[in-house]
């Protein structure tokens, strides 16, 4: 099996780093360390113990997730 069978998600996505990701959600770099560590946040990529990436495919789906019609809208249906 080649290696584009394992992983297609990643063949032609962009990596974000956590500025670019950041600037990209209009968010604090800190915001998603908090996320990360809490929970709660967009999906993210651990490539090594200090290096974190976003696909950007994962942040637009992360702020659709969070799209509500009033502050009493839970998201929940």
């Amino acid at each position: 099996m080649s290696q584009s069978h394992i992983i297609p998600d990643f063949q032609h996505e962009e990596l974000l780093d956590q500025a670019q990701a950041a600037q990209f959600l209009n968010v604090s770099k800190r915001f998603l360390e908090q996320r990360r560590h809490r929970g709660g946040g967009p999906k993210y990529v651990r490539l090594s113990c200090r290096m974190v990436r976003y696909r950007r495919g994962d942040l637009t789906t992360w702020i659709s997730e969070h799209l509500r019609t009033s502050t009493t809208d839970t998201g929940e249906e």
